[in-house]
């Protein structure tokens, strides 16, 4: 499958979600599945740890492993129903890849820091993935894990922003200003890069120079995204953090990712 037919047919099996549950939090999905496919998909070993920070995404996480054959599509049908193991937001212990229950936004990074100095300790050769939203970068605990991270070296910590500019009450540079900017993590000590979130070989491409680098700096990439990418009328738009769709939203939907990845 290429690159471009795994982007359309995870966005479809994300709305496809979304549409059944009829619930909210689509474009953040959206904008993320990218830095996910290119992380989890493509650059993540076995012996790695991946952690959604941004735990509201939890759709384009539980559709990432339904493609890698971890969720079965009988119990990705479940998602946000009683008894699912599917929750709007991560829950822990419920399948291997998701080790930790997120969504309280602050809270994976610290843990991530916590599983990287650990296998530092262990003497293991892994690298422990998060992937944060902008927003998220205004929570106190992500500075104080981002120090903790450089006192302690972890190299083998690489840190994703889906910088998609909007969080939960506007842009995010008008509410605690741009804490996603790569200057800020640059003179805190992370080994820093820019780029588009939603180019996977370029991301692919960077993750394995970070894994290569034992410099002793964590890493951070920072990608710029859409909230909402793939689907005309949610990129750019606050509200579809929130908003279900209707039936002709989705159709919409739909026809905008065949018409951009699948035709």
């Amino acid at each position: 499958m290429t690159i471009e037919r795994l982007k359309g047919n995870l966005r479809l099996k994300i709305l496809d979600l979304y549409k059944k549950s009829n619930a909210g939090h689509i474009g953040c999905s959206l904008s993320c599945i990218d830095l996910m496919i290119a992380s989890v998909g493509y650059s993540k070993k076995e012996t790695d740890t991946f952690i959604l920070s941004k735990g509201h995404a939890a759709a384009a996480l539980y559709v990432m492993l339904n493609h890698l054959g971890e969720i079965s599509d009988k119990v990705l049908d479940t998602f946000y129903q009683d008894g699912t193991t599917l929750p709007a937001h991560p829950a822990p212990n419920k399948h291997r890849s998701i080790p930790f229950a997120t969504g309280s936004l602050g809270h994976g990074l610290p843990i991530g820091t916590g599983i990287a100095h650990a296998s530092k300790i262990a003497g293991k050769d892994a690298t422990c993935f998060v992937l944060m939203s902008d927003g998220e970068t205004n929570e106190g605990t992500t500075w104080e894990a981002a120090h903790y991270a450089v006192n302690n070296q972890l190299d083998n910590l690489i840190v994703m922003i889906d910088k998609n500019g909007l969080q939960g009450f506007g842009n995010t540079t008008d509410i605690l200003g741009d804490s996603a900017d790569a200057n800020k993590w640059k003179a805190m000590g992370f080994e820093t890069v820019e780029l588009d979130g939603h180019d996977i070989e370029n991301i692919n491409t960077q993750i394995a120079k970070f894994k290569n680098l034992k410099n002793g700096l964590p890493k951070v990439i920072i990608g710029n995204t859409i909230k909402g990418k793939g689907v005309s009328y949610m990129e750019n738009k606050m509200e579809w953090h929130y908003l279900p769709m209707n039936e002709e939203q989705y159709e919409i939907a739909k026809n905008d990712v065949n018409k951009t990845y699948l035709s």
